[in-house]
């Protein structure tokens, strides 16, 4: 059943692929010119990545992994999109950078890669397309080197309790809701005027059933934190702050959460 969900999934992130290429979000020009897409909760996390290597998954078309190389890491990003990857190493090549891109589910990266890393990274918008966050956690264990760092930025599962295909959000969905959810609309996040149509299946993960995914594969958390302020002004209504981050106007629940956690 899972297959059929991923499948789904992967012929949409081509799609968006092609879309979010073009959008003013992901801005590929820019990042071309030398602007990295990299933001500040992981850039403060991780430092200085300079002689390390890392591992970034479900790296969409590259433009963090790339990010990293530029900063001196030594990067092997995976994605499910074939046109994610294909990007990536297009990209790659034409920057002039180092970095390796694998196209494979992100719970079956260890059949594809057999390299250990000093860190493994993901961020936003990634555990939801994932029914099982077990296999995801012992995945991350067996990538990571002994004492190896793994940090991850994502958006709080409160969040994902809202449907936000109207103007105000309405809560529809469950904290841990174990069934698929499965959306269709018209455009995209990085482009809500375009004409595709999104089709994908998501599910929702509780905060112990990140922790616990990690603790079980031998992973120690170090700190997990909750924030107000999203780097990304992906839902309705957000209002732009000093930092240059975005908040809803009542703050009233937590928008991105961060973990970082060391192989035992």
């Amino acid at each position: 059943m899972s297959k059929d969900y991923f499948e789904v999934n992967r012929e949409t992130w081509n799609e968006k692929v092609k879309v979010h290429s073009k959008s003013e979000m992901y801005d590929l020009e820019e990042f071309k010119n030398g602007k990295s897409s990299l933001m500040s909760y992981e850039l403060k996390a991780l430092g200085d990545v300079k002689g390390k290597s890392l591992l970034h998954l479900q790296c969409h078309f590259g433009q963090d992994t790339l990010s990293w190389s530029r900063m001196g890491a030594q990067c092997v990003g995976v994605d499910l999109s074939d046109e994610g990857i294909a990007l990536a190493k297009s990209l790659n090549e034409e920057l002039n950078l180092d970095a390796d891109f694998i196209r494979c589910n992100v719970l079956d990266t260890s059949q594809h890669v057999k390299d250990t890393f000093d860190i493994v990274f993901t961020s936003y918008g990634v555990i939801g397309w994932l029914p099982d966050l077990k296999p995801w956690g012992k995945m991350i264990s067996e990538r990571l080197k002994k004492g190896g760092t793994f940090y991850m930025a994502e958006f709080h599962p409160i969040v994902w309790m809202f449907d936000y295909l109207d103007d105000t959000p309405i809560m529809r969905y469950g904290y841990m809701q174990d069934d698929a959810i499965y959306e269709e609309y018209e455009g995209t996040y990085a482009d809500q005027n375009s004409k595709m149509i999104t089709k994908e299946y998501g599910w929702n993960h509780g905060l112990s059933e990140v922790i616990n995914a990690l603790v079980e594969a031998g992973l120690q958390i170090d700190y997990l934190n909750e924030y107000d302020e999203s780097p990304y002004n992906v839902l309705p209504n957000l209002v732009e702050t000093t930092s240059g981050n975005y908040v809803t106007k009542d703050k009233l629940y937590p928008l991105i959460f961060e973990i970082k956690a060391t192989k035992l």
